[in-house]
């Protein structure tokens, strides 16, 4: 059974046609209008922000007592420190590399170093909690990639009244739930074993 409606509007028919396909390319042109004017109302920082803020950034010039010496951040760490909320150094005392990451939101951009290890096709064992030798509370793990050196990564996260994060899960509930506050500053340590 048929309406004259659908008949009507639905038919087959040349002006049917035309007249479907130019309100569609109407709708997604406006579609189209409206991501724009959204886009340039959005309020976002510039990439000369964004580097000013990471260069201005001062990072500890020591670290358990010994020199640290700045290094340049990768082309994959400076793609992800273009969008990070926050700033992130990367540095070295000789024996180890530290990155450092200053955070000032609760952010799904600062997850685990195992996932990053992982995804560079590293293989993880060992992971477990670990104290150093000032009683600091570490999530530790061994990284190893074949034909490479295996790696001793360990990392945490401390909040500005200095409770410390093992797990950037809890940290992250924490923070956006007011539990925790920041900046944070998220370390992750690695040295060749």
């Amino acid at each position: 059974m048929s309406t004259p409606f659908f008949e009507r509007w639905f038919a087959n028919h040349f002006i049917n046609r035309i007249g479907h396909k130019t309100a569609f390319a109407l709708a997604m042109l406006l579609c189209m209008l409206w991501s724009t004017a959204a886009a340039l109302r959005a309020p976002s920082a510039s990439d000369d922000q964004v580097a000013q803020v990471a260069a201005s950034h001062e990072w500890p010039s020591q670290w358990d007592g010994v020199a640290l010496r700045p290094l340049a951040l990768s082309e994959v760490e400076q793609r992800f420190a273009d969008r990070f909320p926050g700033a992130i150094g990367r540095m070295t005392d000789g024996t180890q590399t530290l990155v450092m990451r200053e955070v000032k939101q609760p952010t799904r951009m600062l997850h685990p170093a195992v996932d990053c290890y992982r995804a560079l096709g590293y293989r993880i064992e060992q992971a477990r909690l670990e104290r150093d030798a000032q009683e600091r509370l570490w999530r530790c793990f061994v990284a190893q990639r074949h034909g490479a050196q295996k790696i001793r990564v360990c990392e945490r996260i401390v909040d500005a009244q200095g409770t410390a994060f093992t797990d950037t899960s809890a940290w992250y509930w924490a923070a956006a739930s007011g539990q925790s506050h920041g900046p944070w500053q998220a370390v992750t340590v690695a040295r060749p074993i």
